[in-house]
């Protein structure tokens, strides 16, 4: 195992405890209300774990593709795709946060490509890690994760009016999509049951 190589990294609960930690804003672009997750990670960690750290503190479901950049240019990273002889993306698996840090404060991550999720996230502090502290860790989230396969903000947006709306066309469809029922109103207005998995 190369010792200057990220990708050799240990992972699991046998890797050391990190020297240094990001504190990291995380906000999903262009939602209202808006998704905010505020967290703590090694400033070491590889940006294929950050992903996986992002998808468990927004709520996502890890079923698609995502890419690292910098909001000041450079190169991105991510999934390879090595059917595409043209693609720039670099491996997630070979580069750090502390890389994307390294070109400035702020960057993107970007989910399910097609619908186009965008998080912004900045880097509000870098610092020493705190002892006995277990990273990464969440400090506080504000807003519930979009559905799955929404359709993207439009889509959300869509969702959004049609729950929210019992005369919207898609009302009770949108509702059972997200495993909520309508008041039922010849009960004077109890909620109905979710249905029960066959």
């Amino acid at each position: 195992m190369s010792g200057s190589d990220p990708a050799a990294a240990p992972r699991g609960p046998d890797r050391a405890a990190p020297a240094m930690i990001a504190r990291l804003r995380v906000a999903i672009d262009d939602v209202a209300p808006a998704v905010v997750r505020r967290l703590e990670v090694p400033l070491d960690i590889r940006l294929d774990d950050l992903h996986f750290v992002l998808q468990i503190a927004i709520g996502w479901q890890n079923c698609h593709p995502f890419e690292f950049r910098s909001a000041a240019g450079g190169p991105t990273w991510g999934l390879v795709d090595r059917d595409d002889p043209d693609s720039t993306t670099q491996p997630a698996e070979r580069a750090t946060l502390a890389e994307l840090y390294a070109l400035g404060r702020r960057f993107h991550y970007d989910y399910v490509y097609g619908e186009d999720w965008s998080h912004t996230i900045d880097i509000e502090a870098a610092e020493p890690a705190a002892a006995s502290t277990i990273y990464p860790r969440l400090l506080s989230a504000e807003g519930r994760c979009p559905p799955a396969d929404i359709g993207g903000v439009t889509g959300y947006e869509t969702y959004l009016l049609a729950i929210s709306d019992p005369k919207h066309l898609q009302h009770e469809a949108r509702l059972g999509r997200s495993g909520l029922r309508s008041p039922d109103r010849r009960r004077g207005g109890a909620a109905r049951q979710p249905r029960q998995s066959r």
